[in-house]
């Protein structure tokens, strides 16, 4: 396991499969706490909890540990911090606006955050010709409150396959694929509502991966509603975070094996 400071926690394994989860983090840079106005609660309930278990699903990995509140690094770095509640679901996120300093060291995390990954997926595409990367991700169901009713459940399904970037040509039978899998995992005794491009369609890490390794890699926005958890307390159920991770863990074989006849 090999930490930068305290940006982010990285592993290299074996095999053509690697996997992020880019709003994991919660960390904030202690000069920016005097002027954040969101607290704990309201910056994790926009954070995607336990996305940083499910990576390990995959050989390799990369999980920031800084909150998208400091920097979004699934946002294009002209957006990235977030200076305006219209870009951040209407939150003031500030008590005062940052200073221009402190927006650029934001920036400089984004920028050693892709020259990681760059880095990372080089090796990977040194030993391999075709990879797959899961961009792991969570959303919210209930703005209402947790009392409230849910969101449509026809808008909303369980797992949301983004796919917006990516070349269907080659990569449709791995798409199709691995939204078979997951649906055909027994979820305590259902099947998961799996489906694509309903909700989000990936945004920038997946655009930059497909750009800059355009002939290898398939990258797969994954976003799972946060049916596993209270998302205006954060608190988890175990056994489903557990199943979740199961659920992605299944799909390995059958991505190993449609990256075989990828042409």
């Amino acid at each position: 396991m090999i930490t930068n400071g305290d940006l982010w926690i990285e592993h290299e394994g074996e095999g053509p499969v690697f996997a992020t989860a880019v709003h994991a983090g919660h960390k904030v840079r202690r000069e920016l706490l005097p002027i954040l106005a969101l607290d704990d609660i309201e910056r994790s309930r926009e954070e995607d909890p336990y996305t940083d278990y499910w990576v390990k699903v995959a050989p390799s990995w990369l999980v920031p540990t800084r909150s998208r509140f400091e920097v979004d690094l699934n946002r294009p770095r002209d957006e990235a911090v977030y200076l305006t509640p219209e870009v951040a679901w209407g939150l003031h996120v500030w008590k005062q606006p940052p200073e221009a300093e402190m927006v650029a060291k934001s920036l400089a995390e984004y920028d050693a955050f892709y020259a990681e990954l760059e880095t990372l997926l080089q090796h990977l595409a040194q030993h391999h010709r075709r990879f797959v990367i899961l961009d792991l991700h969570a959303y919210n169901y209930r703005r209402q409150g947790s009392h409230k009713g849910p969101a449509d459940p026809g808008f909303n399904p369980d797992i949301n396959i983004g796919t917006g970037s990516l070349d269907r040509v080659r990569w449709g039978s791995l798409v199709d694929r691995f939204a078979q899998d997951l649906t055909a995992f027994d979820f305590f005794g259902q099947h998961l509502d799996v489906r694509e491009n309903i909700k989000f369609k990936g945004r920038q890490l997946a655009q930059w991966i497909h750009t800059h390794f355009a002939e290898s890699a398939c990258v797969l926005s994954v976003e799972f509603k946060k049916f596993y958890m209270d998302e205006w307390t954060g608190v988890g159920e175990v056994e489903q975070i557990q199943a979740i991770r199961d659920a992605l863990q299944s799909t390995i074989p059958g991505i190993m094996e449609e990256l075989r006849k990828v042409r």
